[in-house]
């Protein structure tokens, strides 16, 4: 009796779980409007079979025609003494109306003879004394050249003699591209080049991003209260410095530009002097744990570096700008090298004051978070009461920062107002958890920044790229930059996600060797994290080009350019042929891609 009673309550377990699938599923039914009624409706059967048949025939070539007239004497109406049309030469294409005269409106029967096989074209009525032409129809030959149709005769009566024409057009010459063929080309190679350039953009700022979005790395990140309180507050004056040192970068690369030689001997050695002093500064090997005094010598001599960075990249920005655009004049038709380069520098220009500014911030950051250290080995009291007024001052701050961004979204009518109440209430929550936090706790300060990148990098990917498209669209105007712009965006969600989740699968014992030799945690990432992620980064770089290039032909419905602008066009215009084209080279592209990537991957991974 004990046996029977599971087995009868699993029975009807099951039998309620299969009623509950059945019920989603009829919902599903009902939501979708699943109508199969629709699809035995002749009409639309005779539209699918129209659609398939013309999306099967591919518009890529072309002949030259050559048309072909035969012409048939009738009367409209009937003369009383009948009509006789004379007899048709056999010899070649003729036509022969049942019956041979009729009323207006009348049905007739008109069958061609001796034309070419498989040739169409239209049947037209030429009234008596026009050169109008009323198309009665289409003929179509078999493949003995003959064609049988039934015709609603026009009604344009008439004592005189009238004309039934045939035109048939036959294929003459070698095959040639058409225009679809021809614009599927460029278009095609356009979107292979859209992707690329998105994939190169969104690669090179996920790399640097997935590392704060990496768990493993983040974990161990913590900072007392007070460390926490002074980076937030160092963190503005890092960025207000870090773009006063680029301005100052700048004049100093002006005053290099000013002379040739001292401008190329600066781009010659910059280079070298930065990497023999990398190598110095974040040594490979450490014999023993750095002294204080040494870790300083290195840190001056990173910041050195990076000064020497900037001007060096000032230099080059400004070589590149003057050297593209005197490229550019004078290539001629491969001036778009000039270009090229031109607006690489033009780039390298704008981003140089934001990685500087981020960079600064950076270092401001890490050096509040020491002193925080140091500050916080005072004695309870007086820590307890430095904690409690930065928490204070941080808490107003940052809350006051965020007033700023949602004003400047929404355009608040009392900002005043909403940024004394932010920095209330900012004040107040780090005025409670500076009473409440004790000085020497530390708080996860890195898997708050964890949190907050994964959260971005989610919101980001959950846009489509074709509603970032439509934004930039907007920014750029239409075309393929638009496109390249709404991908970089959704490249750098998706990748800083595969690449964060390979860094926290990494092997954790090179980590853990490199910091027990002292080293910092730049250098734990440089030789420990880094050798273990190149060959899967490189893996998913080149599938997320395969990628961009399947979503490009989808943006193109929004104006972001590539194929799928023609696509959309061709669809709208209910050219069916030349869609199939651009369809067809969407597949063999895409299919090329996956080869090559595929090939890469084993090479190289």
């Amino acid at each position: 009796m004990k046996s029977k009673k599971p087995n009868l309550l699993r029975s009807l377990g099951l039998g309620l779980g299969v009623l509950v699938v059945l019920v989603v599923y009829a919902y599903g039914f009902q939501v979708t409007k699943v109508d199969l009624k629709e699809t035995r409706s002749e009409r639309r059967q005779e539209q699918l079979i129209r659609i398939v048949r013309a999306l099967a025939q591919p518009e890529f070539f072309t002949y030259d025609k050559v048309e072909f007239e035969v012409s048939l004497p009738v009367m409209i109406p009937c003369p009383q003494e009948g009509f006789a049309p004379p007899e048709p030469d056999k010899n070649g294409p003729y036509l022969i109306m049942t019956p041979a005269c009729a009323d207006p409106r009348e049905v007739a029967t008109i069958e061609g003879y001796n034309f070419e096989p498989f040739s169409k074209g239209p049947l037209n009525f030429m009234p008596a004394g026009s050169d109008v032409k009323l198309q009665l129809g289409t003929v179509e030959t078999d493949e003995s050249g003959h064609f049988s149709t039934q015709v609603r005769l026009s009604n344009r009566p008439s004592d005189e003699v009238q004309e039934i024409r045939a035109i048939t057009r036959q294929n003459v010459g070698a095959p040639k591209l058409t225009r679809t063929a021809i614009d599927t080309w460029n278009k095609i190679v356009e979107t292979v080049f859209l992707a690329l350039l998105a994939t190169t953009i969104g690669t090179a700022l996920a790399i640097p991003l997935s590392f704060f979005a990496a768990r493993n790395l983040m974990k161990d990140v913590t900072s007392t209260m007070i460390s926490a309180s002074l980076s937030i507050l160092f963190l503005p004056v890092g960025l207000y410095i870090g773009v006063k040192t680029a301005a100052a970068a700048s004049l100093l690369s002006e005053f290099l530009t000013d002379n040739t030689l001292l401008m190329v001997a600066s781009l010659i050695i910059a280079p070298i002097l930065v990497w023999q002093g990398s190598r110095i500064a974040l040594p490979q090997r450490e014999i023993a744990k750095p002294s204080v005094a040494v870790r300083v010598a290195r840190t001056s001599l990173l910041l050195i570096l990076f000064l020497v960075s900037i001007v060096a990249f000032y230099l080059l920005s400004h070589v590149a700008l003057l050297g593209g655009s005197a490229l550019g004049k004078k290539l001629g038709d491969f001036g778009f090298l000039g270009t090229f380069i031109r607006d690489l520098g033009d780039i390298l220009g704008m981003l140089i004051v934001v990685i500087t500014a981020l960079a600064v911030a950076g270092v401001f950051s890490s050096i509040a978070g020491r002193l925080g250290i140091l500050i916080g080995q005072k004695s309870k009291f007086a820590g307890r009461v430095i904690q409690v007024v930065l928490a204070t001052t941080a808490g107003a701050l940052l809350f006051l920062l965020i007033a700023f961004a949602l004003n400047w979204l929404y355009q608040f009518r009392n900002y005043q107002a909403l940024y004394l109440y932010a920095s209330l209430i900012g004040a107040l929550l780090g005025l409670f958890l500076g009473i409440r936090t004790d000085v020497k706790a530390t708080l996860p300060t890195g898997m708050v920044i964890y949190y907050v990148s994964r959260t971005i990098f989610n919101a980001l990917r959950s846009i489509e790229a074709l509603i970032m498209a439509i934004v930039f669209v907007v920014w750029v105007g239409i075309g393929p930059f638009a496109g390249s712009l709404a991908l970089s965006l959704h490249t750098i969600a998706a990748l800083a996600k595969l690449y964060s989740e390979q860094v926290e699968s990494i092997m954790a014992g090179p980590i853990e060797a490199i910091k027990a030799t002292g080293a910092t945690r730049l250098q734990t990432i440089i030789y420990g994290v880094i050798p273990q992620i190149v060959p899967p980064y490189i893996s998913f770089t080149m599938y997320r080009w395969d990628i961009n290039v399947r979503m490009s032909t989808i943006i193109g419905f929004a104006g972001g350019g590539g194929i799928g602008f023609l696509l959309q066009q061709n669809i709208n215009l209910l050219h069916y042929r030349a869609a199939s084209a651009q369809m067809v080279a969407i597949a063999v592209v895409v299919a090329i891609m996956d080869y090559i990537s595929s090939v890469l991957r084993e090479r190289i991974v």
